[in-house]
């Protein structure tokens, strides 16, 4: 099968690594894989190494008459089966170059909302009518995506980014960089604050927490307008608001268990990822693709939606109880390289290019 992707890899190492090696196997199966892309991204090197065509060219726009031009002639004159478009810049360019090709145009979609069939520039983009097919990160943004789409809604499917558990392996964080110490009983929650985070929700748990040897560490960036609220929770002196940093997956490896209060749309989260990458359970909410990543009582609590009590219930669940935090971070750990693996990511591409070419 010959696949041109048409996709960013100017991003941090860890965020591409999933899309970037699923190609790279293609290739180790026997498929011919290119990549249009920026000529200078950290991953072109590693492409070409591994016998991925690399060309250097990456859309200034929407509608980037070079870019159209470029990628056409390569999938007229290589004859390919699929053209994969990736981000908001890639896909309309990709779409519009397939036109007057053989190639099935797919397209990716990571996250909820957003998309609409009264937005013109949908029709850009997943409803552009040249798309064939649409490849969505979870259960939840199929769904969601589903509602939109006019026709095929069964080539609208889920296929989880594959992982493999070395790539998160990182040493943990030492626990006296932040005042700690080992019996001290440790929660993450690392994000780049919105609304949607719910970290209202999370503060208004730490009401319900009975445990005075909990502590609670709040790594990114925007906390700042939850700090009145923080200083009225009666556990302020153990809520530590840490700011950006650069080792969150370290952090994370370190704590005993990481949480996600989220209150609407979250694609798959790459936190909850990496947590159980290093065998570290979550507290995550139903909303989005988290409980896909979760096994509530299993490898993690779900609990509902923007409910602290329930939140707090869970995280005390967790917080008195050290073996179930290590029973519950082995399965996640497990869940991960069982589940969301790299290999099944390869094998359920090409079995959904080959359903969308037949």
């Amino acid at each position: 099968m010959k696949i041109l992707i048409a996709s960013s890899y100017k991003h941090a190492w860890n965020s591409v690594r999933p899309e970037a090696e699923m190609f790279i196997e293609m290739v180790k199966q026997g498929h011919q894989v290119t990549v249009v892309t920026q000529g200078d991204a950290d991953y072109v090197t590693r492409f070409r190494d591994h016998g991925v065509k690399v060309i250097d060219c990456y859309p200034t726009k929407k509608i980037c008459l070079k870019t159209i031009k470029t990628i056409h002639h390569e999938l007229k004159d290589g004859d390919y089966d699929i053209c994969y478009g990736f981000n908001s810049k890639t896909i309309p360019n990709a779409a519009f170059a397939c036109i007057g090709t053989r190639a099935k145009m797919v397209t990716y979609r990571g996250t909820t909302g957003g998309l609409y069939r009264h937005d013109p520039s949908a029709y850009l983009t997943h409803l552009h009518p040249k798309v064939s097919g649409i490849v969505c990160v979870s259960n939840a943004v199929r769904d969601d995506v589903r509602k939109r789409v006019w026709q095929h809604k069964e080539n609208v499917t889920t296929i989880y980014k594959g992982h493999q558990l070395d790539w998160y392996k990182v040493e943990p964080t030492k626990r006296e960089d932040f005042g700690l110490s080992e019996d001290t009983i440790v929660a993450v929650c690392a994000a780049h604050v919105r609304p949607s985070k719910g970290i209202s929700v999370l503060i208004e748990a730490t009401h319900h927490i009975n445990n005075p040897n909990f502590h609670l560490l709040l790594v990114g960036s925007g906390f700042e307008p939850h700090l009145d609220q923080i200083k009225q929770s009666p556990m302020s002196s153990r809520i530590h608001v840490v700011g950006h940093r650069q080792d969150v997956p370290s952090i994370m490896a370190m704590a005993d268990f990481q949480v996600q209060p989220s209150i609407s749309g979250e694609g798959l989260p790459r936190t909850i990822i990496e947590a159980m990458a290093n065998g570290t359970t979550s507290v995550v909410t139903t909303t989005g693709g988290s409980p896909e990543l979760v096994d509530d009582s299993v490898s993690g609590y779900v609990v509902p939606t923007g409910n602290a009590a329930a939140f707090a219930e869970a995280m005390n669940k967790l917080i008195n109880d050290k073996d179930k935090i290590y029973k519950f971070s082995l399965e996640a750990q497990k869940r991960l390289d069982n589940k969301f693996n790299a290999t099944n990511t390869v094998s359920e591409h090409i079995v959904f290019f080959k359903k969308l070419l037949n």
